[in-house]
């Protein structure tokens, strides 16, 4: 565990490249030592902010006045001794970069996480928020989650069940406030099938641009290739010379409604099923049929009055909050706030932010 600092720029540390100084930086590198610096901030009153990839953090130009624990531990195991499982088991340290191990997987063979390429971020990260894209989540693969939990003063693992999963949301996300966690993410344990092929595709998207039926499978390969392509061209893989990819990727959630909501939409409004009398909607649609296109915020509109040109929706996907060079985190939510308000007053429904917000307020 590497000495504290104190005022580092947090900015330093997230892809949005915003957010003031740490009040203090940790950085742990081992298990022992994220459970060491998290006692050491609870024992001290400190209020505490774990961040790792910082892929899925808007952080307030104050910056955080407390404990910032930069969780950096990488690596993973894979265990095939058992085939009761059915496939391999892949036990992954929380700082380890999320696409290296997809690619990893990918290479050898290990079906569940192809559809997940090119998500930018930490592993440990991933069961917080249920990450997903492309008809994939993790939910899907995970076996169990280690954590510390700080109540108890207790190491803590859980099983996929108790993780009680839902749309971009689990457990652990519902005992955090404000960026900090009950329960802080140790490693996660997937449990992965053998072979080339990947699981079922279920994104419509996807399987058109692989040539397969919604349902049927592809080389895992493909769907890696494929889906890195599409991301890429959406801005959704970090590129550190272009500022599209300055974000925390889709800074929206796509709405859930009542069967009746979506039905007073337009026909032509993406719509699909989730669970019983309830509907998954596009915000990149309804963002877009709002009135705000890609780009927004770089011409001469509302948008250029509330943030000079800093900050604006991707040129490649209304659904990512880019900064353009310079930017504040209030320039980001002074564009956030426009789309919200917007898609609220054609449509009457009201988007959520996808990244945590840690000293700030949409």
């Amino acid at each position: 565990m590497s000495a504290a600092a104190t005022g580092t720029r947090l900015a330093d540390l997230t892809t949005a490249r915003v957010g003031g100084p740490a009040g203090t930086l940790v950085e742990a590198s081992t298990e022992q030592e994220i459970v060491d610096a998290v006692r050491a901030a609870d024992a001290a009153g400190s209020p505490l902010l774990i961040i790792s990839g910082g892929s899925n953090l808007l952080i307030g130009d104050d910056g955080f006045d407390g404990t910032v624990v930069h969780i950096t531990s990488t690596g993973f195991t894979v265990n095939d001794d058992d085939a009761t499982c059915g496939g391999v088991m892949v036990k992954v340290q929380a700082g380890q970069d999320w696409d290296e191990l997809v690619e990893y997987t990918v290479l050898h063979a290990f079906s569940g996480l192809e559809a997940l390429s090119g998500i930018p971020g930490s592993t440990g990260a991933t069961p917080v928020q249920n990450v997903g894209a492309y008809g994939s989540d993790v939910s899907q693969t995970i076996a169990t989650v280690r954590t510390y939990d700080r109540e108890t003063d207790r190491i803590k693992s859980f099983t996929n069940f108790e993780l009680g999963f839902g749309y971009r949301d689990s457990l652990l996300k519902r005992s955090t406030v404000e960026g900090s966690p009950r329960y802080v993410v140790l490693s996660v344990e997937f449990q992965l099938a053998l072979g080339r092929m990947s699981t079922p595709i279920r994104y419509a998207e996807l399987a058109r641009v692989l040539g397969v039926e919604v349902g049927k499978r592809a080389y895992s390969n493909d769907v890696r290739r494929e889906v890195l392509r599409l991301r890429g061209g959406k801005g959704m893989v970090l590129d550190a010379p272009d500022p599209d990819t300055w974000s925390t990727g889709s800074f929206f959630t796509n709405p859930v409604v009542t069967e009746d909501v979506a039905a007073a939409l337009p026909e032509d409004a993406p719509r699909f099923p989730a669970g019983e009398h309830r509907v998954k909607l596009s915000a990149a649609w309804l963002i877009d049929q709002a009135g705000f296109g890609k780009g927004f915020g770089l011409a001469d509109d509302a948008g250029h009055a509330a943030a000079d040109g800093r900050a604006a929706l991707s040129t490649k996907h209304t659904l990512a909050l880019t900064n353009r060079g310079g930017a504040s985190t209030d320039d980001l939510l002074a564009i956030g706030r426009l789309v919200r308000d917007g898609v609220e007053r054609v449509f009457g429904i009201r988007l959520e932010p996808e990244p945590l917000l840690i000293n700030c307020a949409l």
